[in-house]
């Protein structure tokens, strides 16, 4: 998986910046910052938006360390889901108002699923990345998959079974929580 970090690296990493350490938050941006901007940009589809999204996520991080819990998940995680709440508070306020209101909120739910999808799809472990890309962008069947990977067909089946399986709950996530009330 890209970018991936061990448990411990995500706890010294938290450390370190509740330490003030400049040089981790430079370490996690190089690191991180893709991520977020390419999720925050798959919501927005400004770059100027998404760079000032991106920056308040590293600068949320900065100024409140211990907001993030690695117990709680990776740190990949948690910048993951912060570019996408602030991308999705920034696309609300942007494009809100009495008139465009139910707009916005599909382009909001449309925009969050998209980039939920892309989170999935670069988190995936590789070989469920690898067989989707090769049937999705590449137009393979199953056989050929296989063959490509140099895995059984049963194997090619059953990955690109999880993986689709991993990319339909992209679909179920709401960007918002239901309302309770009367």
């Amino acid at each position: 998986m890209a970018h991936e970090t061990p448990p411990y690296w995500d706890r010294d990493m938290r450390q370190r910046l509740h330490l003030g350490e400049a040089a981790a938050l430079g370490e996690l941006y190089d690191r991180f910052a893709p991520l977020a901007f390419g999720i925050a940009l798959r919501v927005l589809a400004d770059e100027d938006d998404t760079r000032r999204v991106t920056r308040a996520v590293f600068r949320r991080i900065w100024e409140s360390p211990l907001d993030f819990d690695p117990d709680r998940g990776p740190m990949r995680s948690w910048i993951a889901a912060e570019a996408h709440r602030l991308a999705v508070d920034l696309l609300r306020r942007r494009d809100g108002g009495p008139d465009g209101a139910a707009e916005s909120d599909e382009h909001v739910r449309a925009a969050s699923t998209a980039a939920r999808a892309d989170y999935i799809v670069t988190a995936m472990p590789a070989p469920l990345r690898d067989a989707l890309e090769l049937t999705r962008f590449q137009r393979h069947d199953y056989r050929r998959t296989a063959e490509r990977l140099g895995i059984t067909e049963a194997e090619a089946r059953r990955r690109l079974r999880l993986g689709l399986q991993l990319l339909s709950s992209a679909a179920a996530y709401r960007a918002d929580p239901p309302r309770e009330g009367p």
